[in-house]
């Protein structure tokens, strides 16, 4: 059986559609089709079922995937570690929030580059988690952080750390709210006070407002700005309240430029996910970076962080 009908096979089963493959696999889509189709005569049955939204396998494509994909996978590994050497330099293309990703991922991954690293260059894009994920579906990324877990056989995650969040502001505003017990609406000086958000929609307070208070803000945002670093610009300056991870807020907290203006028993958490391309941790300069961002403590300097195995 040929190897490249397999290798396509295999591609187009974890990505789920003709289209996606062809793009990972650097082919035309008639191209692709040709392939499965003449791997299907071969074997007499069929491995997809097509659909109006990309390909079904059958019980007999998700076997053969099944048995195929490691040995295919352990294939790639083998060319890979052959063209790691000292005269290749490989190139990781990681993807991820910009706030987390230049805080925490890049400086994590700064051993593997330079003189000091082992010929690792490192490229870095900043967007929203349907963003990079479909970048990385599409393999315009190696390695992505996203805050959704993604879906079917393409995408593999891993959990990689629980990032607390922190309701803050300037000291003037939280004198201004003063102690006061939560009630359903919320502790009733907050909705007086002007809000700093990345969104409209007020993505941070929101989420906070349900897990904490179990209801919905009633305020509007008064400053959006659609990064969390000029977010706490703003709450040091005095624009309101803000909610912010705590591992960006956590030198602000100790230099008093701002305060936690509640602290619930248990704080809202949001889970971050480092994914790769499913067979893709075969590639050592992927896999070097994967466990790199997993072992070290990427959310250092927070004092709630929960960590995953």
């Amino acid at each position: 059986m040929d190897l490249a009908l397999l290798r396509t096979f295999v591609t187009v089963h974890r990505a789920g559609s003709f289209t996606r493959a062809a793009a990972l696999l650097g082919l035309s889509q008639p191209a692709v089709t040709s392939q499965i189709r003449t791997l299907e005569r071969q074997l007499g049955r069929p491995l997809f079922l097509r659909q109006a939204r990309g390909v079904t396998p059958t019980t007999i494509g998700d076997e053969l995937a099944h048995k195929a994909a490691p040995h295919l996978d352990a294939l790639v590994e083998i060319a890979a570690t052959g063209l790691d050497d000292e005269s290749s330099l490989r190139t990781l293309h990681l993807a991820g929030p910009p706030e987390f990703t230049a805080e925490r991922a890049l400086p994590a991954l700064i051993a593997l580059t330079g003189d000091a690293g082992p010929g690792f260059a490192l490229r870095a894009s900043f967007g929203h988690a349907a963003e990079v994920l479909e970048g990385l579906a599409a393999g315009h990324h190696d390695l992505v952080i996203s805050t959704a877990r993604p879906r079917g056989p393409l995408l593999t995650a891993a959990p990689l750390c629980d990032e607390e969040h922190v309701l803050v502001a300037a000291p003037r505003w939280a004198e201004h709210i003063g102690p006061g017990e939560p009630r359903r609406s919320g502790i009733p000086a907050l909705e007086k006070v002007p809000v700093v958000e990345v969104h409209e929609s007020l993505p941070f307070v929101s989420r906070y407002w349900a897990s904490v208070f179990d209801s919905r803000p009633v305020t509007s945002g008064t400053v959006i700005a659609p990064d969390l670093r000029a977010v706490l610009a703003c709450a040091i300056a005095g624009a309101g309240i803000a909610v912010l991870p705590r591992y960006l807020c956590t030198t602000a907290l100790e230099r008093e430029e701002i305060v936690a203006v509640h602290e619930p028993a248990v704080p809202p958490l949001r889970t971050y996910f480092l994914v790769v391309r499913t067979g893709t941790l075969t590639m050592p300069h992927i896999a070097r970076a994967h466990e790199c961002v997993t072992v070290r403590d990427v959310s250092r300097g927070t004092s709630r962080a929960t960590f995953h195995p």
